[in-house]
């Protein structure tokens, strides 16, 4: 059970669809705390250090944020979490398998054995018997990997197993977020106030009671207006929970203080 922090109780957490995983309505994105190579953020940013990312993890779950986006291909962002997160077991983890970040590249892998060998070194990095979800990092080609791929029927096996709480995907397209919809639990969609053609994914995930959760709400951090921008993706009907980067306390206030603001406003 998350703790009732300062702001806690007022950041009502949502079931992420029908997986028995409840989450807060905003989460955070980890990508900052291990890797700034190759991101796509207005400025660049320097990695912050243990005590920092200790302060930051604090205050989130004081702000009655308990979800935790991250992925091997954020650079040693598992890692730190697995050696800093305070309270381990409050917090809900999000992480990914298929795409590797080495030497300033992506690559992707999306067979049954890198699968399973991902999964595996995200429970170690992570110090966890197990993951509450996985998603496969889409490289773009939704339908090849479902199609194609064993990623996903090994993340099925895996949470036969008891190693995964939930599955799905992080797509790129229609066609493969509504695939994903129908046969995993969770779907991760872009969806911002430049972007919506990724609504009708949403809209079926609503339908079927699946869990949304939502990359790329604030662009970025381009987005004009910080809280037109909460307003539009966490009032759209079947969105679970939206993830936010930051490495900034004070950029983290302001978007609790924002999205309790909207979220009063929809009750």
């Amino acid at each position: 059970m998350v703790r009732a922090g300062k702001m806690g109780h007022d950041m009502k957490l949502r079931p992420l669809g029908s997986s028995g995983i409840d989450v807060s309505p905003l989460g955070l994105g980890t990508v900052k705390i291990g890797r700034n190579q190759q991101v796509r953020y207005p400025q660049g940013f320097d990695i912050p250090d243990d005590a920092r990312v200790s302060e930051l993890l604090e205050l989130a779950l004081d702000l009655g944020i308990n979800f935790i986006d991250t992925a091997p291909a954020y650079g040693s962002s598992e890692w730190r979490l697995g050696q800093l997160l305070p309270h381990a077991r409050d917090w809900v983890i999000m992480t990914k398998v298929g795409e590797i970040f080495e030497n300033g590249q992506s690559r992707f892998d999306f067979s049954a054995r890198h699968t399973r060998q991902s999964v595996e070194h995200s429970l170690k990095q992570l110090r966890r018997d197990w993951v509450d979800v996985v998603l496969v990092h889409s490289d773009g080609n939704d339908m090849d990997i479902i199609n194609n791929a064993e990623a996903l029927e090994t993340l099925e096996r895996m949470k036969q197993e008891g190693l995964v709480r939930a599955f799905g995907m992080s797509t790129k397209t229609v066609e493969g977020g509504c695939w994903i919809v129908e046969h995993t639990d969770v779907v991760m969609a872009t969806y911002n106030l430049e972007n919506n053609t990724e609504l009708p994914v949403i809209k079926l995930a609503q339908k079927l009671n699946k869990g949304v959760v939502v990359k790329k709400g604030l662009q970025s951090g381009h987005a004009a207006s910080v809280e037109h921008a909460f307003r539009h993706v966490l009032m759209q009907p079947g969105v679970t929970s939206m993830i936010v980067g930051t490495i900034s306390p004070d950029h983290m206030r302001a978007n609790a203080e924002i999205c309790k603001r909207v979220l009063a406003q929809t009750v």
